[in-house]
């Protein structure tokens, strides 16, 4: 809604984030080469599920309208669901951190509990005969299997040492007690609490990696992709939403939200108006955007040649590709506009940061009270056009769907209700306000005019007959008060 204040979007947001999980997530860098404007991108995608080893089983919501939506564009559900690289944030890994200390972790998934105790049923039925030193091998474990059988193993007999061997194995050794005392403090044990929670991390392994970087972090449209990064990677969302701008600008002190670069571009030139990424990158790299030799030439590397055969629009890898693509051709063209002769040498990026420097940690805010967040101090009001007020007279029990949809034909306002027999509009077009002015000044039923505070707000209206009503009280004691006295 347009009456949005960043606040109450974020709150709105917030309960989304928690209810759905990441899928897939895209990242994409670069690197110049031999000091030309050319960049080498790597880009990559990863598939990702919610890290199931000992933590409180995660719950998340699937709409059915997105994986249609994914599934349209070829989005490989089974690999998501089968290989999904895990992760978990800091709460959860306290957690975990807890349980395996104590020995009180658990496990979660039905298949694992059936393939742990076909395991354990194994061992206790080998050990009781066997030698010390002797081994055998546990085999087809996957996943967090071959850390859960080994936990299992040693928590509940102290005569056995495990060992992982890889390919989906594990060696189960009788040992004497003496022996498994100086195996647990040995530097060599692979399956030690810090070995098991970098596992568990997985993908945020990678996210704390980026966060030490202080690299520039880009995307498009990106506010949602930050709060779902800060809610799975790092701690879920806070409730303040001034506190969720603190973290994340101490995680990335540098963002850059490709919509709010191109949203400026343009206004300045004459490009058409486009939005979505795929569209976007497909008007800057068009005939449209005149070439110089300087332009930053933007080649994929050879490991990553897929994107450069086919378009894979809606995959994340892909998606990186085209937003780091779009940063380039923009500031490049930034950097054009912001000189009175064409760029005479090859830029480097830091020129490119330079006439950045006005969209730095300003992300686009879709149809709000602000046009963008900034993350790096206060967020400026947006320069809506004047409110409308409708007053309805004779169309009783109207409500605020049927108000949208009676000017929905003429133009797209956002409605709220502001008394029993009133409604506010709102638009981000002047023109707008216009077209409805002029349309509906002879309308039967409806009344429409210019919001004026002082003359419309419930709040003004009601201390104004609060003052009416004590000024004719006072009025009326002093005129009782002074009114002169008659004996008889």
């Amino acid at each position: 809604s347009l009456f949005d204040s960043p606040v109450e979007r974020y709150l709105k947001a917030r309960q989304s984030v928690q209810r759905f999980t990441v899928t897939q997530l895209g990242k994409c860098c670069s690197h110049t080469q031999n000091n030309l404007p050319r960049y080498v991108v790597h880009s990559y995608n990863f598939f990702l599920f919610p890290s199931t080893l000992g933590v409180t089983d995660v719950e998340f919501t699937l709409s059915a309208s997105s994986i249609q939506f994914l599934s349209h564009y070829g989005f490989d559900y089974n690999k998501f669901l089968k290989d999904g690289i895990p992760y978990m944030n800091e709460v959860q890994e306290e957690v975990l951190s807890q349980h395996l200390l104590a020995g009180s972790w658990k496990v979660s998934s039905g298949p694992d509990r059936d393939v742990l105790k076909k395991a354990i049923d194994e061992v206790t039925c080998w050990i009781a005969a066997a030698e010390e030193e002797e081994t055998m091998i546990l085999q087809d474990l996957s996943g967090y299997q071959t850390f859960q059988v080994q936990l299992l193993l040693r928590q509940a007999l102290q005569n056995v040492w495990t060992q992982p061997l890889g390919d989906k194995k594990v060696m189960v050794k009788k040992v004497s007690p003496e022996h498994r005392r100086l195996l647990e403090n040995s530097p060599y044990d692979y399956c030690r609490k810090e070995l098991i929670l970098l596992s568990a991390r997985g993908f945020t392994n990678l996210f704390q990696t980026l966060v030490k970087a202080k690299k520039p972090l880009v995307g498009h449209n990106m506010l949602m992709d930050l709060m779902h990064l800060h809610d799975k990677f790092y701690k879920p969302l806070p409730e303040s939403y001034e506190e969720f701008k603190r973290n994340i600008h101490n995680l990335f002190p540098v963002l850059i939200d490709t919509k709010t670069v191109t949203k400026s571009i343009w206004k300045k030139c004459p490009f058409p108006r486009v939005s979505n990424l795929l569209e976007v990158y497909a008007v800057l790299c068009s005939n449209l955007n005149p070439k110089d030799p300087t332009c930053p030439v933007i080649a994929l590397a050879s490991d990553c040649s897929r994107y450069a055969e086919k378009k894979s629009p809606h995959e994340a890898g892909y998606d990186a590709f085209l937003c780091g693509s779009v940063l380039l051709k923009s500031a490049h063209l930034l950097l054009c506009r912001s000189t009175d002769n064409a760029v005479e040498t090859d830029p480097s990026f830091s020129q490119y940061l330079t006439v950045l420097a006005e969209y730095l940690n300003k992300v686009n805010f879709i149809r709000g009270g602000v046009s963008s967040i900034n993350f790096s101090g206060e967020d400026a009001p947006c320069q809506h056009p004047p409110l409308l007020v409708v007053h309805v007279r004779g169309w009783p029990g109207l409500n605020e769907r049927q108000i949208y949809e009676e000017f929905k034909a003429l133009c797209r306002f956002d409605v709220r209700r502001l008394s029993k027999n009133q409604f506010i509009l709102l638009s981000n077009k002047f023109k707008h306000i216009k077209h409805v002015l002029r349309d509906y000044k002879h309308h039967p039923h409806l009344r429409v005019s210019i919001y004026r505070h002082w003359r419309h707000s419930p709040h003004v209206n009601c201390l104004l007959q609060v003052s009416g009503i004590v000024a004719l009280w006072s009025l009326l004691a002093f005129v009782l008060g002074g009114a002169p006295c008659c004996s008889f």
